[in-house]
């Protein structure tokens, strides 16, 4: 079968026809090509961010150190914390003062979070929700900052402003200085279960003992840069973190029976640890082929017995990170593996309850090894000593190089396959953020799908690599049944009611449906640009080249945009406003499906137009005619009378080629905004099919209909759009010839009831 455009040399009549005179002209309009360059939108390039998406010649940014003694106590459910901080001006700016995100006053009993969203009464609530909303206590969170002070020990004077902290320096920080000021501070640590949070523990009333997963626990400095000038966003709760990269010195002191891990590297395991636990560290160090159990469930067992104390203290270094965070208990069951990234090894880790087994011996590290490997193919070498998986009840959230998951059997260690792949996910996806926006480092405060959304399309790819390495995982299933990424499972939402869709690019805090949006959304567009618009070789380089440039440094939305075409030579404004700045979706349909044959004869419609025009017939040039099938003359008459003439020229020049048998024009439609190419498969009559995809340019002049010659030697009996279901339209009912209703789930369901 041959697919090609064939030029007909057909007598084309032009007319005028002046129904009436008018002095009245169309008003003019904008630009609104869905093909237009997004210069509109853009921020323009400069020396901090150039036209090709990599960091400009100028560009720079803060740095940020700290050094902290950090105590838990278990018994009151408090933390403390000393730190001194030494800031970094590498702006051309001079600094008057600087600010601190201090994300814990989300949870004091006033802030103003906590009425963010309107509330009205429902007719039936469970007596836990109702108790909690009318008759408890507000739990009493929120810094308590005992002082701030310069090096010498001089008060400085501080102002607050809900989770923001001014510091007023005595004099301006000039560019290229460095300042250096300590903070003392205390909090009550949250029940992350009950009271909701990233962070804070859970509590095992069965042995009287709680899991600690600690994050935003000290004061962080707020981003300075070329974009904004100081990130002054507060911190509302769904919108996350926008930090300055930089080292890290950490104590943590807590009971000498609990397992402690977090950001950077143990300096002192022989002090923290039995002889036992150390040998076992020490072998986990160089064992790549499976986990080192250094802490036993049986001896976790044996832990919970007993409340040690005394306390031990855990000493930490982290170098060039852009945040800190820890988990401890004495329930914590600990292994670790090696693995292999580049030149690099790293250690895979795992921290867990006794509650979490089976399921997190079996599959935590692995998922983290997987995640380590998959993303760093895609990306960069992972350049962090260990990435540490952590399992909490109810929790999926990440730091640089710890993160917190859920995922937990009942209490007979029996798990369901929904239970077993939301596990293994959730740690693909938190441990994935280590490359986003730990190390590739945006501003989640503002564009929440920059971390969340790329995070979420390496963790679809992770998840099918995962599948490959541990086929055992699938049982009956044939492939793994990622919940995001798949362009069909985007289709809900973005055919669902408008009112509540956001643009992609929104902050989080004003997004409906954050999940769908900032996750689900994102990694489905990427999905379909390196399957079905730019192929995954020009596809994978260019994100390659875009995660390398803007390692350890701030990208913008743009410089991502700007870096993906850069990269691949191929223009894809269109598929950025479309799909990230538009609530549009994706509508293609067949609206017309016609039959041709070719004649030397005019048929009876164009001697009927010419001879309107004074022109006679006969007196007509020799040509090539359409005949659509339905005419009222004799088609094979006509098929007869078209050989002889093509015939002839094609032994004229020479040409092997054959005369099509079938001719056919189609009809695609748009009722949908977005543009896309239109992929078609084509069945012919001897059950054989062929895909044909069409660039989306086909659309650039005409939005709502444009046509396809199509010739073949074989007979076209059935089109389909989209046949694999490759660009998330919504709507299937469409997208045949002939027609055919595509039954809705409920539909079949309904059916199905009814016998």
């Amino acid at each position: 079968m041959r697919f090609f455009s064939i030029i007909f040399s057909v007598l084309i009549v032009n007319f005028s026809v002046l129904a009436q005179k008018s002095d009245k002209k169309n008003i003019g309009h904008i630009n609104d090509n869905p093909f237009r360059q997004l210069t509109d939108l853009f921020a323009t390039p400069n020396k901090y961010h150039n036209a090709s998406g990599a960091p400009g010649v100028d560009y720079y940014q803060q740095k940020v150190d700290y050094s902290m003694n950090i105590e838990l106590d278990d018994e009151k459910k408090k933390l403390y914390g000393e730190q001194s901080i030494t800031y970094y001006n590498n702006s051309p700016d001079d600094l008057e003062y600087l600010w601190i995100q201090l994300d814990q006053n989300i949870r004091k009993k006033d802030a103003p979070a906590l009425e963010k969203n309107e509330s009205k009464f429902q007719l039936i609530q469970q007596t836990q929700t109702f108790a909690s909303s009318y008759i408890k206590e507000p739990f009493d969170g929120g810094f308590n900052i005992e002082w701030v002070r310069d090096i010498n020990n001089n008060p400085i004077k501080y102002y607050i402003n809900q989770t923001m902290m001014r510091i007023d320096v005595s004099k301006p920080i000039m560019s290229g200085q460095q300042y250096k000021f300590k903070i003392k501070w205390w909090y009550n640590i949250n029940d992350h279960v009950n009271d909701e949070g990233r962070s804070g523990y859970e509590y095992f009333p069965k042995d009287n003992n709680r899991a600690y997963v600690i994050a935003q626990f000290f004061p962080r400095l707020c981003v300075y840069n070329d974009v904004e000038g100081w990130q002054n966003y507060q911190f509302w709760g769904n919108g996350e973190f926008a930090l300055e990269f930089g080292d890290y010195d950490v104590n943590i002191t807590v009971p000498s029976d609990h397992i402690l891990d977090a950001t950077g590297v143990l300096q002192n395991p022989k002090e923290v640890l039995s002889k036992i636990e150390y040998n076992r560290y020490k072998k986990a160090q160089n064992s790549f082929e499976k986990p080192v159990i250094i802490v036993s469930e049986d001896e976790v067992i044996e832990k919970e017995k007993s409340f040690s104390k005394t306390k031990k203290t855990w000493k930490f270094k982290a170098k060039n990170v852009r945040d800190f965070a820890f988990a401890t208990s004495r329930k914590f069951i600990w292994d670790m593996q090696a693995v292999k990234i580049g030149s690099n090894k790293v250690m895979a880790v795992s921290l867990y309850p006794k509650e979490g087994n089976p399921l997190w011996e079996e599959y935590s590290t692995k998922a983290v090894v997987q995640s380590l490997i998959t993303y760093s193919k895609f990306t960069f070498d992972y350049p962090y000593p260990k990435a540490v998986s952590v399992h909490a009840k109810n929790q999926g959230m990440e730091y640089p190089m710890i993160c917190w998951n859920f995922g937990r059997p009942d209490e007979d260690g029996n798990y369901s396959d929904r239970t077993k792949f939301g596990m293994i996910s959730v740690i693909i996806h938190e441990i994935g953020h280590n490359y986003f926006p730990m190390i590739v480092n945006s501003d989640e405060r503002q564009w929440g799908w920059m971390d969340e959304g790329l995070d979420t399309f390496v963790q679809y790819l992770t998840e099918q690599e995962f599948a490959e390495s541990y086929p055992e995982v699938l049982g009956t299933l044939e492939k793994y049944p990622s919940r995001r990424g798949d362009p069909k499972k985007i289709i809900p939402y973005m055919s669902g009611d408008q009112n509540f869709i956001s643009p992609i690019m929104s902050n989080p805090e004003n997004i409906f449906q954050l999940g769908a949006n900032a996750y689900a959304k994102p990694a489905t567009a990427l999905n379909i640009l390196r399957e079905t618009i730019m192929g995954r070789d020009l596809f994978d380089h260019a994100f390659k080249t875009y995660s390398k440039r803007w390692m350890f440094k701030h990208p913008t939305p743009e410089d991502f945009f700007r870096t993906m075409e850069d990269a691949s030579a191929v223009d894809l404004d269109w598929f950025w406003r479309g799909w990230f700045y538009t609530t549009d979706f994706v509508d293609i349909g067949i609206n017309s499906f016609k039959k041709y044959s070719i004649s030397t004869s005019p048929p009876d419609k164009v001697k009927e137009m010419v001879e309107g025009y004074g022109i006679n017939s006969d007196e007509m040039i020799e040509s090539i005619y359409m005949l659509e099938d339905k005419d009222d003359q004799t088609i094979n008459k006509l098929r007869q009378d078209r050989l002889k003439v093509l015939e002839d020229y094609l032994k004229e020049n020479n040409s092997d080629s054959e005369i099509p048998k079938y001719f056919y024009e189609i009809g695609f439609e748009k009722p949908g905004g977005l543009v896309m190419p239109i992929i078609v498969k084509y069945t012919y009559a001897d059950g054989s099919s062929d895909i044909v995809k069409y660039p989306v340019q086909l659309w650039r002049k005409n939005l709502d209909q444009v046509y396809k010659v199509v010739t073949s030697d074989k007979e076209i009996i059935e089109v389909t759009l989209d046949p694999n279901f490759e660009t998330s339209d919504v709507n299937m009912n469409n997208n045949n010839w002939p027609r055919k209703e595509i039954k809705s789930k409920f539909k079949l369901f309904k059916e199905k009831i009814k016998g």
